[in-house]
């Protein structure tokens, strides 16, 4: 029985062992590993120009009916040939604000961008040797008729369900307007997940980076500072909306606040708009609390209603005549004698 009992507790000891590395974070140099397979094995961006300086994204300009040029450089850093599909793609502003590209198997627009005025001519499937890097030109062709303004697009890469966009800024010459509008103002929530919410329209043609700030007022109390007034980590492109939020844990969690925001961008674009809301707590003593608060403030109006219509009593009468001596009426005795 003890020989079986020391057997029971090594056992034990080994599965408790064996949970304990199963849970076990991942080694660091597992976790690299990990990340790497991850990796496609090759790079695409702008290729560098004669000042060998590194270019983050594409940026070209013409009038229209002008042929741009310029290179994307494909750097292979594994052991293996890599055959990279290369297209142009029109560029766009998510819900939230985020910049995406469209893909390859969404329905063509009805109004082409310029993503589709990218062509690579033949070299649309490029192989690029191991530990090698290729230089690809193309060109980019702008319509006659484009009217002027930004045309956001990229330059998409896709090798093996890898895909790797780089960002194509191009101007197209003529007249620049930036203009916006706010919309859709409202705050969600309440206490502390208070936030609130908006929509930002670019109306104008050049892509914007939208400055924010917040006003804040309340019917009874001081309302609570908003978020203060920042630039916003937006680009909104032409044509272009997003809905976004910006959160305020210190909303009143009993009164009615309305916010004003204005929202500015570089180039003379402004735009203001506003929106209020009931805040009360949760649950009955809460819209009890906010009825009384209502009923309060509604009564606090009748009376000075009230006050401003009540009518003016005018001039007062003239006082009556001081009192002094009279003559007496004559007195005529009835007898019954006849005269």
């Amino acid at each position: 029985m003890p020989v079986l009992h020391t057997l029971r507790r090594a056992g034990a000891v080994l599965l408790l062992a064996a949970a304990a590395l199963l849970a076990a974070p991942a080694s660091p140099a597992a976790a690299a590993a990990a990340a790497a397979a991850d990796e496609p094995g090759w790079t695409a961006e702008p290729a560098a120009g004669t000042a060998a300086a590194v270019r983050p994204y594409f940026y070209l300009a013409g009038a229209p009916g002008t042929v741009l040029e310029d290179r994307l450089a494909l750097v292979n850093t594994t052991d293996r040939e890599r055959t990279v599909t290369l297209r142009g793609a029109d560029a766009y502003n998510t819900a939230d604000g985020a910049l995406a590209v469209r893909p390859a198997t969404a329905a063509a627009p009805a109004t082409p961008g310029a993503g589709s005025w990218i062509s690579f001519g033949t070299a649309t499937t490029v192989t690029v040797p191991p530990r090698t890097r290729a230089v690809v030109p193309f060109t980019l062709t702008v319509p006659p008729a484009s009217p002027p303004g930004d045309h956001p697009a990229a330059v998409v890469a896709t090798e093996a369900g890898h895909e790797v966009a780089v960002r194509v800024h191009l101007r197209v010459g003529g007249p620049a307007l930036a203009a916006l509008t706010v919309e859709d103002v409202a705050v969600r929530g309440r206490g502390r997940s208070a936030v609130i919410a908006y929509t930002l329209v670019n109306r104008g043609n050049v892509a914007l980076t939208p400055a924010l700030r917040i006003r804040a007022d309340s019917l009874v109390g001081d309302a609570p500072a908003p978020p203060r007034a920042r630039t916003l980590p937006v680009e909104l492109l032409p044509g272009q909306r997003v809905e976004l939020t910006e959160p305020w844990p210190g909303a009143p969690a009993l009164d009615r606040v309305r916010v004003t925001l204005t929202v500015t961008a570089p180039g003379g674009a402004r735009a203001e708009a506003g929106g209020s809301r009931w805040l009360v707590p949760g649950g009955l003593p809460g819209w009890t609390g906010a009825g009384l608060l209502a009923l309060g403030a509604t009564t606090a109006a009748a009376l000075y209603l009230v006050r401003g219509r009540r009518p003016d009593p005018g001039p007062a009468p003239d006082a009556p005549p001081a009192a002094g001596p009279t003559t007496p009426a004559p007195h005529h005795e009835l007898t019954g004698a006849a005269r």
